[in-house]
């Protein structure tokens, strides 16, 4: 068994949150360290030059659909945030293990909550203060903390480590240096946690090493077709 697991995340993500709450229970059970990373979305589209669900109309339709289809089954609160998309770099910053210490995870907590399942905007100094207050946090030294330089460098540093680790997308899961996207692949993460991964390696390297035939062609601003 691994000693090891290391989750990126962006509060933008509502697949973000169904993981934390998964991700926390299996490492709690098995007594598995967990690293709480979080980034910049936007910075990870911007660096591999992705547009993200909600800038693409019936994208952004499909997720809420599958969303509130995977709270159903699953008996997970869900309210979805005030405004989305909406600026996360506030909660993001209050969530660096720079700013929370010990108490990281439960702000982390406490923020998913208020957004994806209580339906605030976690876009708002206001209302971010008035969550972390509700859970007996200090939301005034947290938001000076977090208002910091330290703390905004700290966010570009990890969003800057997280891209050059191969993470694409939120929320992403490392089990040692395996990456996996997705809230949809806790089954995957514990194989690899028990050492049972069933993924054959030589087999990737070796679609990988396959030529490539076409390419889309990017077309740019003014171009035409």
């Amino acid at each position: 068994m691994t000693g090891r697991v290391d989750f990126y995340f962006d509060y933008i993500s509502g697949y973000a949150y169904f993981a934390w709450l998964r991700l926390q229970e299996i490492c709690e059970r098995r007594g598995v360290e967990l690293g709480v990373h979080p980034v910049l979305f936007a910075g990870l589209l911007d660096h591999w030059g992705q547009l993200g669900p909600a800038e693409i109309p019936p994208k952004r339709e499909w997720v809420y659909k599958d969303a509130f289809r995977h709270a159903k089954l699953h008996g997970i609160e869900l309210s979805c945030p005030k405004f989305h998309p909406f600026n996360p770099l506030l909660a993001l910053r209050l969530s660096l293990r720079e700013v929370g210490g010990v108490e990281q995870r439960r702000i982390v907590s406490t923020l998913f909550r208020a957004g994806w399942g209580q339906g605030l905007d976690l876009g708002s100094r206001d209302e971010l203060a008035a969550a972390l207050e509700r859970e007996g946090l200090d939301s005034r030294a947290l938001i000076e903390k977090a208002s910091e330089p330290a703390a905004k460098e700290a966010l570009r540093q990890n969003t800057e480590r997280a891209v050059a680790r191969g993470v694409f997308g939120v929320p992403t899961t490392f089990v040692d240096d395996e990456l996996f996207w997705g809230s949809d692949r806790m089954d995957y993460i514990e194989l690899a946690l028990d050492g049972r991964d069933p993924l054959d390696h030589t087999r990737v390297r070796e679609a990988l090493a396959r030529p490539r035939q076409a390419d889309r062609r990017k077309v740019r601003s003014g171009d035409g077709g």
